[in-house]
């Protein structure tokens, strides 16, 4: 039997390299396990030294807690070691109901900071608004606090007080505000009708039933069929992930949804459409702020990749890390920042946030009512003795009982009428008239429905002229 000498050698070379290459990988992971055991050498050390040294008696399982949080303190914000009791109220947190004040926090240039509080909790009623900078919690400073360790000072039984010594951009000094803890009810689903097939939702944060209270608020508008829909997104801190995808499913018939990539960037985990979508044939309109984090920059960033909605409004929060809470053995619970959020079309949310295709700047509702100049010119309706229009005479019977001729008192008439017809506006009313945002995302709604239906026709409606 002839052998292939040149073939033999080639082969022995290879056995070689791949000796050569096995070793050093092993030494280089010896290496490291050897500088980890000598770090942890380090640690123990310390540890029995201040266990039989320091001048007073220590818990051993405290100091141990500290070494975690320090360690984790090296890494983001958003990665916090939970102690037992902090991790049981974390596991409810998501349920939609837990007590405390009703605040998203964050820690930004190491000052503990309102990304939002939640609407209807006691933070909100209290007057906490977004950016608001926490500089004490009952006379306590918040300097080189972690969110998990902020976030303890602040939790307390119900019906109990606790004061927090506020900064608040356009205020000269600190100030406090005091809160009366209380069960945080979420109703993370709040729509309004703006009549004539249009609609709003807000959204205020992702728990457990937000898609299904969404897609339920929607069934019932959808009876009367929706013309188009404007979905709040503002001051949204985020939640579950995946309540951000099904809410995004509910209006995306196919493609990616949102990716995540963790430190090995070939293991990329993708959700996708799942083809059920029952609300695509309308016009959709999504609200971000600076407030808008985490799955609310999910939910506008797949609608705006998939070219489902237009996103209105400023350029969102960039909170685009995602978080994996590991119960431990003794109750306690690491939550560990594990990969980022990518959007449809491969953009990073983290630090960057979804850019508005249209951005819309907040108004001072007071002040631009100011700025509005009020017309002087007179119309037919401004005649005296002109025929009522169908809309006037409803509004004079709806107004005939406030205006009855037997007040005498012509103050006291006047007042209440005010009062009254404040009362009378409807939610639509009440809404645009507070809000120049959602304001404008509604006209733009009901522009591009009037531009689609001239784009369809192929050409210009005919107008009509008088002389």
């Amino acid at each position: 039997m002839k052998i292939n000498l040149k073939l033999a050698g080639i082969v022995s070379v290879l056995i070689i390299v791949v000796i050569l290459s096995a070793k050093m990988n092993f030494s280089m992971l010896a290496a490291q396990a050897e500088e980890k055991y000598s770090d942890l050498q380090n640690f123990s050390k310390v540890l029995n030294l201040v266990q039989q040294y320091y001048v007073e008696e220590v818990d051993s399982k405290k100091l141990i807690y500290g070494a975690i949080k320090g360690m984790l303190h090296e890494l983001d914000p958003h990665t916090n070691f939970l102690p037992p009791e902090i991790f049981k109220d974390f596991e409810t947190e998501t349920s939609g109901e837990f007590g405390g004040l009703g605040i998203e926090i964050s820690v930004q240039n190491n000052v503990l900071t309102i990304i939002s509080p939640i609407e209807d909790t006691p933070a909100w009623e209290a007057g906490i608004k977004p950016g608001d900078k926490i500089i004490a919690v009952d006379g306590n400073s918040t300097k080189g606090l972690s969110l998990v360790e902020a976030s303890q000072f602040m939790r307390g039984k119900k019906g109990s007080k606790t004061t927090l010594t506020i900064v608040r951009e356009g205020h000269d000094e600190p100030f406090d505000v005091a809160i009366t803890r209380g069960n945080v009810k979420i109703k993370s689903v709040k729509p309004t009708d703006l009549e004539d097939g249009y609609h709003y939702v807000k959204i205020t944060s992702f728990i457990e039933n937000t898609s299904h209270d969404l897609e339920k608020a929607l069934d019932d508008a959808q009876k009367k069929k929706i013309k188009g829909l404007i979905i709040d997104l503002r001051r949204n801190p985020g939640g579950l992930l995946d309540q951000a995808v099904k809410v995004s499913d509910l209006f995306i018939t196919d493609g990616v949804i949102v990716s995540t990539i963790g430190r090995d960037t070939k293991n990329k985990e993708v959700a996708m459409a799942s083809k059920r979508s029952k609300f695509t044939d309308f016009p959709l309109i999504v609200l971000v702020n600076e407030y808008s984090a985490s799955a609310s920059e999910i939910v506008a960033g797949a609608l705006q990749d998939n070219h489902r909605a237009i996103v209105m409004g400023q350029r969102s929060f960039g909170k685009g890390s995602v978080q994996s809470v590991i119960k431990l053995g003794d109750g306690s619970g690491l939550k560990l920042t594990v990969a980022r959020y990518y959007t449809p079309s491969g953009r990073s949310i983290q630090a960057e946030g979804i850019t508005p295709d249209i951005e819309v700047e907040e108004v001072d509702t007071d002040a631009f009512a100011k700025a509005i100049i009020k017309s002087k010119s007179t119309r037919e309706k401004d005649m005296a003795g002109h025929l009522l229009s169908e809309k006037e005479k409803t509004e004079k019977k709806r107004d005939s009982k406030y205006l009855s001729a037997k007040e005498a008192n012509l103050t006291a008439w006047w007042k209440e009428t005010s009062s009254k017809k404040e009362e009378l506006k409807s939610p639509k009313e009440k809404l645009l008239g507070a809000d120049y945002q959602v304001y404008q995302a509604y006209n733009y709604l009901k522009a591009w429905k009037l531009m689609n239906g001239i784009k369809a026709n192929d050409k210009a409606p005919e107008r009509t002229s008088s002389l």
